[in-house]
């Protein structure tokens, strides 16, 4: 495996795509329970992941680490995505909820 050169969130999509170039004889046990949970829930490709968190971050004003939970569940009603940004402690106006709904339409 290779050095941590830097931190960021990442989508359980793009993990699969990190761990999936790597021969699963060659991951330890974790590195292989990891990418056999993404390989099973994640919803996206990776690039599409990579697309929409950086929508969220630029059009809705998110943190990287909100955008990434948002990517990594995909919420489809207002109710849904309320009760992810309520553990946020910031308000989140009832548009920017709205427009994140229509980028997770637009891009699943």
């Amino acid at each position: 495996m290779e050095e941590v050169i830097k931190k960021q969130g990442i989508s359980i999509s793009e993990v699969k795509e990190l761990l999936g170039k790597y021969d699963p004889e060659s991951l330890d046990q974790i590195q292989r329970w990891t990418f056999d949970y993404v390989s099973k829930f994640s919803k996206l490709d990776a690039k599409q992941a990579k697309k929409m968190k950086q929508q969220f971050v630029k059009e809705c004003n998110i943190t990287e680490e909100e955008a990434v939970e948002i990517v990594n569940n995909l919420p489809t009603t207002l109710p849904e995505l309320r009760a992810f940004t309520f553990g946020w402690k910031k308000l989140i106006l009832t548009d920017s909820l709205e427009k994140m709904l229509k980028i997770i339409k637009e891009n699943s």
